[in-house]
């Protein structure tokens, strides 16, 4: 038990020990913006492995990370070749602090959220229309070889959906 001493607050002795733990943990949460991130680089998915009947799957889908000219920004481009050869390209320069930012060229989103809890992590939340769309969450492989995309969305009777898709890096 802690006991104040003479000519000290009694909340001061309890709340102190709570602070400092407080502010530990703080620091421990933060999220990580350096330049270390395996994510860094172009990763090609692989198109066998998508969990959908192979004449429904893309030809490709590359996904960009790269170091924004903005400090604790990065830049995300996702190319995708549909199975009728048709191409998109989405577009955004995000901040790591979860804050919202507009996407380009994306069908299924126009605004994104993104932190990087983790140097070889990102999670991202997609809207379309004022309405949640999906999170992903890209996990590097410490090596920086691989990564893995967990995408969670739901279905049109709301349940909820989640596919793993895998990629490799090619640059």
């Amino acid at each position: 038990m802690v006991v104040a001493s003479k000519g000290e607050s009694p909340l001061k002795v309890f709340f102190a020990p709570v602070v400092a733990f407080l502010s530990m943990s703080a620091t421990a949460l933060t999220p990580i913006h350096n330049t270390d991130s395996v994510l860094i680089g172009t990763w090609a998915v692989d198109i066998d492995r998508l969990p959908i009947p192979p004449a429904a799957r893309p030809k490709s889908v590359t996904i960009i990370f790269r170091e924004a000219a903005t400090a604790a920004r990065r830049t995300m481009v996702v190319s995708i070749v549909d199975a009728a050869g048709k191409e998109t390209t989405a577009e955004t320069t995000y901040p790591l602090d979860g804050s919202a930012t507009s996407i380009s060229g994306s069908p299924e989103a126009d605004t994104g959220a993104m932190k990087a809890p983790e140097p070889n992590v990102l999670v991202l939340a997609l809207m379309k229309g004022g309405m949640g769309a999906s999170t992903r969450i890209y996990a590097a492989a410490p090596n920086g070889k691989e990564m893995v995309e967990t995408a969670v969305y739901f279905s049109k009777d709301g349940s909820p959906i989640m596919r793993t898709n895998y990629f490799s890096r090619t640059d």
